[in-house]
C-alpha cells in the first residue's frame, strides 16, 4: 500500500480532522484505521476499568466510576459516529471493491460500516446514560446479591428495561422488539430463529432428561464436595489452564463474585472465577470456560489489533468455545486421565478416587438453582427460561416486583426444584445489571455450535482424546486457531460457522448425539423406544 499526498486537515468538533479532499484511497483507508484505533482504545480503556470495578475496587468508587465508564462510552461513540467516519466509509467503497472479499483492509471496511449504519440511529447521550446506569447497576446487583433482597436491585432493574425500550425505539420496526437486543449479541439472528431452536433442543433433551432421572442413583457426586482450600484450588486451575495455552506472561486469573473473561488487547488476557471452599467443581470447571473465551480472544490476528475486527464474530461463536472447553474437553473421562492425578495430589483426600467414579461425579445429571453450576442436560432449561422472562419484561407482561416469585414458580416447572432465597434465584447472574439483555440465548447457541465443531475437528484429528490423555492441547488449540479465531470478525456469524464446520446452519444434531451418546453411557441408559 502507498501513501500519497493529503492537504491539510482542519480540527473538527469531534477531535479529529475532517477529511481532506484530495485523498488518495490508501490515504482514506489509513485515516479511518487510525479513528477507529483511537476508538477501540476508548473501549479497551472501558473494558479495564470494569474488570477494576469487578475484582479490584473498593465499593466507594461506585458512583465515581460510573460518571467515567459514561464519559467513556459517550466520547467512543460520538467519534464513531462522526460524519467524517460516515464520509470515509461512502468514499471508500470503491476501494473496497476492488479487494478480494476475505482481505484484512475490504473486511475492516465491510464490518465498520455495518456497525457505523447501526450506530448513528442511538443519540451519543442516550449510549452514555445506559453506561452510567449499567456501573450502578453493577454494584447495586452484588449488594442486592450478598444480601440476597432482589428490592435492593430492582430501581436499577427498572432503569435498564426502561433505556432498553428507549434504545429499540431508535431503530425500524423489527418482526419483534427482542429481535433488535439480540442482534447486538448474534447479529444477523432473529429471535424467531431462536426461539425454534429452542424447540427443537426441547424436544429431544427433556426426553432424555426424563430417562435420566430414572436412573438419579446411578451416580454420586460426593466426591466433589469435602475441604478444598482455595489457594491449592487457585493452583490446580492454573495447571489445568497452563495445558489449555493460558501463559503468565499474557494471562491473568482473579476470584469474582460472578466469573468472565475480558481482555485489553490480543496479548492481555484476563480470566475470572469463583471459588468455594467446600466444592471443587465451580472453579475448576468455571476456569476452563473463560479460559475458552480467552482462547479465542488471543487466537485473532495480530494484524486485526486496534480495530473492530480483533474480537469475536459472535456471542454466540464466543460462548461455542468456552462451552467446548469446559464441558467437551473438560469433563471428558480422557481430560482426566490427566488432571485426577494433580487433583489427588493437591488434595490427599481425593487420592483413593478412581477414574471411573470421578467421571460420572462431574457429568452427574441433578437440577440445581445456579445456570453456571449446571449440568449439561438442564443447562439449557436454565436459558429458555431466562430467554423467555426477557421478552415479558419488555413487553411488559410481568411486574417486575413479582420477578423473583415467577422466576421461582418457572423453576420449579422447568426443573422440579424450590429456590431458597433471591441470591440462587432471579439474582444469580450479573448480565442484567450492565444491561445485556438479548445475550442469554447465545449461551445455548454456543452449546449448539460447540459440537458442531468438535465433530469438524474429531474428523480432522481422530486422536485428540488420546492426546488429551497424555496432557497434550495444543493440537485442537491450533486448529481453532487456523479456523475460527483468527479470523476475529472479518466475517459475520454464518459467513464465520460456514469456515469452521462447513455449513452456516445451526444444527442440533451434532450436539443432541452427543449429549445422547455420552449420557446413556454415564447412565447406562437402554436404548429409547421408538414408534412402531
Amino acid at each position: 500500500m502507498t501513501r500519497g499526498t493529503g492537504g491539510e486537515i482542519p480540527e473538527s468538533r469531534h477531535g479529529w480532522g475532517r477529511v481532506a479532499v484530495d485523498m488518495s484511497s490508501d490515504e482514506r483507508y489509513l485515516e479511518l484505521k487510525k479513528r477507529l484505533a483511537t476508538i477501540h482504545d476508548l473501549s479497551k480503556v472501558s473494558a479495564l476499568l470494569s474488570w477494576d470495578q469487578s475484582v479490584m475496587m473498593p465499593p466507594g468508587g461506585a458512583a465515581a466510576r460510573a460518571e467515567q465508564m459514561a464519559t467513556m462510552g459517550r466520547m467512543a461513540h460520538e467519534l464513531f459516529t462522526a460524519p467524517e467516519v460516515g464520509r470515509l466509509l461512502d468514499e471508500l467503497r470503491p476501494f473496497e471493491a476492488s479487494l478480494p472479499y476475505d482481505s484484512d483492509e475490504a473486511s475492516l471496511i465491510r464490518v465498520t460500516r455495518a456497525d457505523y449504519e447501526k450506530a448513528v440511529n442511538v443519540p451519543a447521550s442516550l449510549r452514555g446514560e445506559m453506561t452510567r446506569v449499567a456501573s450502578l447497576a453493577r454494584n447495586a446487583w452484588a449488594d442486592a446479591r450478598a444480601n440476597k433482597d432482589f428490592a435492593r436491585f430492582l430501581p436499577y432493574l427498572q432503569q435498564t428495561l426502561d433505556l432498553k425500550k428507549r434504545y429499540i425505539d431508535c431503530f425500524p420496526p423489527a418482526a419483534e422488539p427482542y429481535d433488535i437486543l439480540l442482534d447486538d449479541f448474534e447479529r444477523g439472528m432473529p429471535t424467531a430463529d431462536v426461539r425454534g431452536l429452542f424447540s427443537s433442543l426441547k424436544a429431544a433433551i427433556v426426553p432424555l432428561t426424563a430417562r435420566v432421572a430414572n436412573r438419579a442413583d446411578a451416580v454420586d457426586d460426593r466426591v466433589l464436595y469435602g475441604d478444598f482450600p482455595v489457594d491449592r484450588q487457585r493452583a490446580f486451575c492454573l495447571s489445568v489452564l497452563r495445558r489449555f495455552g493460558f501463559s503468565d506472561a499474557q494471562w491473568r486469573l482473579d476470584p469474582t463474585a460472578h466469573p468472565f473473561a475480558s481482555n485489553t488487547c490480543i496479548t492481555d488476557i484476563r480470566l475470572t472465577t469463583r471459588y468455594y471452599p467446600d466444592f471443587i467443581a465451580p472453579s475448576v470447571f468455571g476456569s476452563m470456560h473463560e479460559c475458552g473465551h480467552g482462547l479465542y480472544e488471543q487466537g485473532v490476528s495480530l494484524s486485526l489489533e486496534r480495530t473492530p475486527l480483533a474480537r469475536g464474530a459472535s456471542l454466540g461463536l464466543h460462548e461455542s468455545q468456552s462451552r467446548l472447553w469446559e464441558n467437551i474437553v473438560g469433563r471428558s473421562r480422557e481430560a482426566w486421565r490427566c488432571f485426577l492425578p494433580e487433583l489427588q495430589a493437591a488434595f490427599p483426600q481425593m487420592a483413593d478416587v478412581d477414574l471411573e467414579t470421578f467421571y460420572r461425579a462431574i457429568n452427574k445429571v441433578q437440577p440445581g438453582f445456579i445456570r453456571v453450576e449446571a449440568d449439561e442436560l438442564t443447562y439449557s432449561l436454565h436459558v429458555i427460561l431466562r430467554f423467555e422472562l426477557e421478552q415479558e419484561m419488555l413487553a411488559g407482561t410481568v411486574r417486575l416486583e413479582d420477578l423473583p416469585e415467577i422466576w421461582n414458580a418457572r423453576m420449579k416447572a422447568y426443573l422440579g426444584v424450590d429456590v431458597p432465597d433471591d441470591a440462587q434465584g432471579v439474582l444469580q447472574d450479573v448480565h442484567w445489571s450492565l444491561g445485556y439483555v438479548g445475550y442469554f440465548p447465545t449461551y445455548v447457541i454456543g452449546s449448539v455450535v460447540s459440537a458442531q465443531i468438535w465433530e469438524k475437528a474429531r474428523a480432522a484429528m481422530p486422536d485428540l482424546p488420546a492426546q488429551f490423555a497424555h496432557g497434550e492441547f495444543t493440537a485442537l488449540r491450533e486448529w481453532l486457531r487456523e479456523h475460527l479465531h483468527q479470523h476475529g470478525r472479518k466475517f459475520t456469524p454464518r459467513e464465520t460457522l460456514k469456515k469452521v464446520v462447513g455449513t452456516d446452519r445451526i444444527d442440533v444434531g451434532p450436539y443432541v448425539q452427543y449429549l445422547t451418546t455420552k449420557f446413556s453411557e454415564i447412565y447406562a441408559l437402554a436404548p429409547a423406544r421408538t414408534a412402531s
